[in-house]
């Protein structure tokens, strides 16, 4: 059974650093392609960044320049460090993967449970 778990969220002033984590657990090879979403309260989910398994990163554009996405293949865990957060960066952070089974079938889209974030103004 695969499972992401996320964490690190909380509660931060704007201007300050989080760093998210999720660690996928079960018989799992390792992570292919992770993203990490938000959704702020009454807006849509929305892909916040993306990495793939060769380390290629995309952002959306409002976090440029103030998020990185990273892995650690050895541990199966994606990192979403968040610096000169804003108010605007409220909301509930999930992670999202496909994985490589030990076995070496592919899964895809797995999801986290969430992590709430929120930054005060």
């Amino acid at each position: 059974q695969v499972q992401l778990v996320e964490s690190g969220g909380g509660l931060v002033q704007a201007g300050g650093s989080l760093r998210l984590s999720c660690a996928a657990s079960g018989n799992i090879l390792y992570i292919r392609t992770a993203n990490w979403y938000r959704q702020a309260p009454g807006k849509q989910r929305e892909l916040v960044a993306s990495i793939s398994s060769g380390g290629n990163r995309h952002y959306v554009d409002s976090v440029k320049g103030r998020f990185t996405i990273s892995r650690a293949n050895a541990e199966n865990t994606v990192y979403l460090q968040m610096d000169s957060l804003k108010p605007d960066d409220t909301g509930v952070y999930y992670c999202n993967a496909d994985v490589v089974l030990t076995n070496g079938t592919v899964m895809r889209d797995y999801w986290g449970q969430g992590t709430q974030v929120t930054v005060s103004s």
